[in-house]
């Protein structure tokens, strides 16, 4: 049984990966989840997802992705703080994005910086 939907697509997304897949099926999804993918895929580290709502599930097809996970506990970060989690999780400065749970929605870290908006780190991608 999934304790933590987001954390576990991802991880199923990284197994998929480790096993020189190009895709992955996550058994459960939320909103939360979808949104996340939707950031992925603009930012190009996702192909295209699809869900399936007969067997209530996704697949994920990713493309030049190195490596995303879940950030838990989920910290609070504010506009000052976001730097030093972008140091902490992401390889580079401009390599990645940190996906965070604002009051005005899901963002990257680089529209929250923009917005002037802190919130809670959910996941990252690079």
């Amino acid at each position: 049984m999934a304790h933590d939907i987001i954390s576990d697509a991802l991880n199923n997304i990284m197994n998929a990966k480790r096993a020189r897949k190009k895709s992955a099926v996550a058994r459960t999804y939320s909103k939360v989840l979808i949104e996340i993918l939707k950031i992925a895929k603009e930012e190009g580290y996702i192909e295209d997802f699809k869900i399936n709502e007969k067997e209530k599930n996704i697949r994920i097809n990713f493309s030049r992705l190195i490596e995303c996970k879940a950030i838990k506990p989920r910290f609070f970060a504010s506009v000052e703080g976001i730097e030093a989690y972008v140091r902490r999780f992401l390889p580079a400065r401009d390599l990645g994005v940190i996906i965070i749970s604002t009051n005005k929605g899901l963002m990257t870290h680089k529209e929250a910086i923009e917005k002037n908006t802190g919130g809670a780190l959910v996941a990252y991608f690079y």
